[in-house]
């Protein structure tokens, strides 16, 4: 076992805990912001509508008590102004009727929840591990559709992330849309490719475009329930699967679809697992680890034992490419390989971590 230098009691340290507390601090307060959304404006709106918030139907929908992993809650901060907190769109992954799934949840209170460059980046992002860990894809509908002002940069991504859709639908990787509101355009191909459709009567509504749009193009005028409501959809297009009375029971049906799913997790997975253990050294130390001045370098040796099952670390070619760390470990309890930079990329360093990551 790697035997850690760190002293808790050095100026260094205190100094190193100090910078990080306020970082994470920083951190902490940024995300608080673009987990708000549009503010009180565009929630007051929503509820005025009867409608729940985004957040507020993710939580309905996780089973009680399970954690959910957001996935890029800082997308597109810094970006278009501003205007975009969390991109309007949350993902994540979550347990649904003890499933674990992905999701992607809508934020109307974002700009009706247009759709931004960095939505889509984000979007694809989740799609990506969604694919490759076989899970069940939930998206929770409400969208407005592209941002056409970044029109020519959405048009590849939005293709790529229909495409997504159709291939793990493909795959055997369920795609469900839960329809809460208007969805036009990208939102409306959305509940479009998915295997199962769930629409809110009176209040969900998916079209390429509205009547607004219609009647400048066709002359024609029509309303939103004939031309893309849910009992349109439900009784004529049949794009949706199930009818809902209100968010609350969209969410229970969308639950009871997972449920109805038969999923398990492959018995390989499970039984590789061993008992989790704590680290041997105090992963609140981890603060202290890493330098305030980003110039100044550290063994990333002192991390992964702070992080690592009973700081248990089975190092690969210890005495070779010292600058590229590679190693064997458990991290509650699954079985991990973890690279980690300790200085400069060499030669060396990098064909040790093409050989171990064959491995």
């Amino acid at each position: 076992m790697f035997q850690s230098i760190l002293n808790p009691r050095s100026e260094e340290y205190q100094a190193n805990v100090a910078a990080m507390q306020a970082l994470v601090e920083q951190l902490e307060e940024r995300q608080a912001q673009v987990s708000a959304g549009g503010g009180e404006k565009g929630a007051g709106k929503m509820r005025g509508r009867g409608k729940l918030l985004p957040r507020e139907r993710l939580e309905l929908l996780l089973d009680p008590g399970t954690p959910f992993l957001e996935l890029s809650p800082l997308a597109a901060w810094g970006m278009y102004n501003d205007e975009s907190p969390c991109a309007s769109n949350i993902t994540g992954i979550g347990v649904v009727s003890g499933v674990e799934c992905m999701i992607f949840v809508n934020d109307p209170t974002v700009k009706g929840g247009a759709v931004y460059p960095m939505t889509l980046q984000k979007t694809l992002r989740a799609q990506t591990i969604a694919r490759e860990n076989r899970l069940p894809c939930i998206s929770l509908v409400e969208s407005a559709g592209a941002n056409l002002l970044f029109q020519d940069e959405i048009f590849i991504l939005g293709g790529k992330s229909f495409a997504n859709q159709a291939q793990m639908s493909s795959m055997g990787i369920p795609q469900i849309s839960l329809v809460f509101g208007s969805s036009t355009a990208g939102g409306a191909y959305v509940p479009g490719m998915s295997d199962y459709t769930v629409f809110v009567r009176g209040k969900a509504y998916a079209y390429l475009g509205g009547p607004p749009l219609v009647k400048m193009a066709t002359g024609e005028e029509t309303d939103d329930e004939t031309l893309g409501g849910a009992e349109m959809h439900a009784q004529v297009s049949g794009l949706a699967d199930y009818l809902a009375e209100d968010d609350r029971d969209a969410i229970r049906i969308g639950r009871k679809i997972v449920a109805q799913l038969n999923r398990q997790k492959p018995a390989v997975c499970l039984n590789r697992r061993q008992a989790p253990r704590d680290p041997a050294y105090d992963p609140e130390e981890l603060l202290g680890v890493i330098p305030a001045d980003p110039k100044i370098p550290f063994d990333v040796r002192e991390i992964i034992i702070r992080l690592v099952d009973g700081s248990d670390f089975f190092e690969f070619k210890p005495e070779y490419g010292p600058t590229l760390v590679c190693g064997h470990a458990h991290l509650n309890g699954w079985p991990v390989g973890i690279l980690g930079n300790n200085g400069i990329l060499f030669s060396e360093s990098a064909n040790k971590a093409a050989q171990f990551i064959q491995l």
